[in-house]
């Protein structure tokens, strides 16, 4: 994720002049719409990936403490040490799902946003009163961090 960088639309009335053709408009509105609900799958899969993750990761951590509490040979012991600071470092990776998931979520809403002004300023307001405009998220970026270091990790 190194060198990725969200910037704001620009939010500041347009002045009077050309204006987009409608269709050319109602089109950008649906690829926006389409791009939208792309990664909002892409972030149910993530969220899928990442539950079935954990649950494999706690059933392999359960058998390694049994075996640690056990009455495991002393040469089983360091390599199952081992294998536990191998998980310890899987889990922080996995952190990754939370910062890709808050980087789904922000893109989606500004995509949002940007569809809802873009029909609001070409179509203008419908039958029902003004167009209702989903807020850009104000921060340009909400995840700062752009790699992940192992750390300390206390296993379920």
């Amino acid at each position: 994720m190194h060198g990725v960088r969200i910037l704001a639309p620009d939010l500041s009335p347009r002045p009077p002049g050309p204006r987009m053709p409608l269709l050319d408009a109602a089109d950008l509105q649906d690829h926006l719409l389409v791009a939208s609900n792309d990664l909002e799958r892409l972030q149910r899969l993530l969220s899928d990936a990442c539950d079935a993750l954990m649950v494999h990761f706690s059933g392999a951590n359960g058998e390694l403490r049994s075996l640690l509490d056990g009455d495991a040979p002393a040469a089983l012991v360091p390599p199952v040490h081992n294998a536990m600071q191998h998980m310890a470092g899987a889990i922080t990776a996995m952190q990754f799902q939370d910062m890709a998931s808050q980087l789904v979520t922000h893109t989606t809403r500004r995509l949002r946003s940007c569809a809802d002004r873009l029909a609001s300023q070409t179509m203008g307001d419908d039958e029902d009163g003004m167009a209702l405009i989903e807020q850009a998220p104000l921060r340009p970026n909400p995840v700062t961090q752009d790699e992940m270091d192992t750390g300390s990790v206390e296993l379920f």
